[in-house]
């Protein structure tokens, strides 16, 4: 209720003022309860600063033992960084390897003829194919950079186009394959075709094959191979292929060589094709089985004397005979029927995984993965199936699509390298299938091999560790300020901002009588002094064995309390010397299988990870204080409103009776004012 005081009229009674004093009185409960409201929510906030803390330090610990470990990272080098570099993931062998870069992998890059600047691109349907990417543009016809602009626009990363400033007065267009590999040539087709032709960029060629195999007189037999062959087994033999109609069938145990003409080995660009085909038959096996064991004629015997042999006479007459029992034979069922010949005479295999799946199998050998080939050889080892195969026949790739470019700046073509000597080709920069859990990237050629080292991240894992120990002090930091009254603690903490110390101050010493923080710190510290042995040589055990400890005494062993107060430190030299020589100690150290179930379940991280998530975990302990906490906010509130509710009342009342008493002084004194002017007018009349 507003005062009493009325525009113009004084308050002679102070009756406001009384009101208030008396309102005073009635508050202290309010006013308590708002106190106390205060106070909780105070407490609510700093066990969520506790809470967020602890979330992070478990964040942290976590990292030291998961699958993430820093202990498992890796770090790769490359003795020539402009040729090739590596990755390597966190499963890869510590090693170190050399690989030598014969040619990377690259794209078709063509570049037109000179064009007169105000070119103008005919209208047409324009069409670009890399490998089964297509890029097709109804084009209108327009300049060179609108043209240009419009394919860029609609070649959703399979091409690129460019145009280039030439002589004077003239410009050049560029088209590129983003894809490299020689698989990955630039096809043009329809309206893309004509211009590339009239644009000088191509020139249409026909694709040209070089037959041979065509003749009995071009097999030869295959050289012995020495094999633990079965007793019966008859031996690979040319006389067990027949050519008919263009087709080669090489019965069971048959074999063949063919010498690859000279024109077609010595051009890289060159490739080989032919089919292959199997065909199940009778196993010969069946009738080799049925064959009789053949008698073993016992020797005729011989006489010596004195030095003179004289062997007798072989036997002319049947006699009975000891007859051996031969072992049966085994059919034989091998997919590996194919083989380059090279001019060192070692062969390589061609692979013919689908050899038996009945389907014809088209074989496409790039001359260049076969250096110095000589001739092909086909072994059919089998004793159930019989092989057809095709005429041979050569092409070069570079004649493959129609047409040969005259202004290449690249042609498409696959990265070969050497690693550890072995010579592998892939379509892509970025190989990741030859080095196991390691990927290498290749730039440009090396003029020799280039050494690729892996070795552990031991930055990494410093750097895991100390953010560990220092998210490790911040809880502690606040802990001590929450547990003790002591204002030097937060004096101590120098890393702190002037606003960060008031804010602290407030809450010093504000859980004294809680036990619940003492408990987190006590059972942490015990944590980390605990030894663990996780095998029978492990010689790291203890955390201060890799110099993260606290240390009680300060430099030149002088005392300090601050030290007294469970912070961990750092010997960085320690700490350095033991992650050189003892890195998968320390992994173990903070996580470790106990019992060989490959389930981390001990360990410095994973035993504090237990530790902190009984605290920060939904329905933890934290949890359940500020739960605790919300509960008392909303029981105080509820007080508070209804105090609140009840001071108004109270307050209304007092307003209303002291407006009555006032009311009825004001009357007494109007009256005395009255009968006084009465009695004065009186008084003068009689004079």
């Amino acid at each position: 209720m507003a005062g009493l005081n009325i525009p113009g009229v004084t308050d002679p009674y102070n009756t406001n003022e009384t009101v208030e004093k008396l309102m005073q009185v009635e508050r202290i409960p309010l006013t308590r309860e708002q106190n106390q409201l205060e106070t909780y929510k105070d407490q609510r906030q700093a066990w969520r600063e506790v809470n967020t803390q602890l979330t992070t330090l478990r964040d942290s610990i976590k990292t030291l033992y998961s699958y993430e470990n820093p202990f498992n990272s890796k770090l790769t080098t490359s003795s020539n960084e402009d040729a090739i570099t590596a990755t390597a993931n966190r499963s890869a062998d510590i090693q170190s390897f050399k690989v030598d870069v014969i040619q990377p992998a690259t794209s078709d890059r063509f570049l037109s003829g000179e064009l007169d600047a105000d070119y103008q691109v005919p209208s047409g349907v324009y069409t670009y194919k890399v490998k089964d990417k297509t890029v097709t543009m109804n084009w209108k016809g327009g300049s060179l950079k609108s043209f240009s602009d419009a394919l860029n626009k609609r070649s959703n990363g399979v091409i690129k186009s460019l145009v280039i400033g030439a002589s004077q007065g003239k410009k050049t267009i560029m088209i590129e394959s983003l894809a490299t590999g020689r698989e990955n040539r630039l096809v043009f087709e329809g309206s893309a075709k004509d211009f590339a032709i009239n644009s000088g960029m191509i020139t249409a060629v026909e694709t040209k094959k070089i037959n041979f195999g065509n003749s009995a007189s071009d097999f030869i037999a295959v050289p012995p191979v020495h094999s633990d062959e079965q007793t019966k087994m008859p031996p690979l033999s040319l006389t067990r292929t027949n050519i008919s109609n263009g087709t080669i069938t090489v019965a069971p145990r048959g074999a063949f060589q063919l010498a690859v003409p000279a024109e077609v080995a010595q051009k890289n660009t060159n490739h080989i094709t032919f089919k292959v085909r199997s065909n199940a038959v009778t196993d010969i096996t069946e009738a080799l089985n049925k064959q009789p064991d053949s008698p073993v004629i016992p020797d005729s015997g011989f006489a010596e004397f004195e030095g003179i042999v004289v062997r007798n006479s072989a036997s002319e007459t049947l006699i009975k005979a000891e007859i051996i029992p031969q072992k049966s034979v085994d059919p034989i069922n091998d997919k590996n029927v194919l083989y380059a010949v090279m001019a060192d005479g070692s062969e390589k295999l061609i692979s013919t995984p689908d050899l038996f799946s009945n389907d014809e199998l088209t074989i496409d050998l790039p001359v260049s993965d076969y250096e110095g080939l000589k001739s092909i050889i086909v072994r059919n080892q089998n004793t159930g199936y019989s092989l057809e195969v095709s005429a041979f026949s050569a092409y070069d790739s570079a004649e493959e699509v129609g047409y040969t470019p005259n202004n290449a700046i690249e042609e498409a073509g696959d990265c070969t390298i050497k690693y550890e000597g072995i010579k592998i080709t892939r379509p892509t920069n970025d190989i990741d299938d030859v080095v196991p859990e390691i990927t290498l990237h290749i730039h440009e050629k090396t003029e020799k091999a280039a050494t690729i080292t892996v070795k552990a991240d031991k930055e990494a894992s410093k750097n895991a560790l100390i953010e560990f120990v220092g998210k490790y002090n911040q809880v502690v930091a606040k802990l001590n300020v929450l547990s003790q009254n002591k204002s030097e603690i937060i004096e101590e903490l120098e890393y702190l901002s002037a606003d960060e110390k008031d804010a602290l101050s407030k809450q010093l010493g504000m859980f004294q009588a809680d036990f619940t923080l003492s408990s987190i710190k006590n059972n942490m510290a015990s944590i980390l002094n605990t030894p663990y042995k996780f095998s029978d040589y492990a010689t790291i055990t203890l955390l201060a064995q890799i110099g993260i400890s606290t240390n009680v005494s300060g430099f030149s062993g002088s005392y300090s309390a601050s030290r007294l107060r469970g912070y961990l430190e750092i010997d960085e030299k320690k700490l350095d010397d033991a992650l050189e020589n003892n890195l998968e100690e320390i992994k173990n150290l903070f996580g470790y299988d106990s019992d060989g179930d490959l389930i981390i379940d001990s360990g410095i991280a994973y035993r504090l990870d237990k530790e902190v998530s009984a605290y920060t975990q939904t329905g933890g302990i934290l949890s359940m204080k500020t739960s605790s906490l919300d509960s008392q906010i909303k029981t105080s509130e509820s007080k508070i409103t209804k105090l609140e509710s009840q001071m108004s009342q109270k307050e209304a009342e007092l307003k209303s009776k002291f407006s009555t008493m006032q009311g009825s002084l004001n009357s007494l004194e109007s009256q005395q004012n009255t009968i006084s002017n009465f009695t004065n007018r009186q008084n003068n009349s009689n004079r």
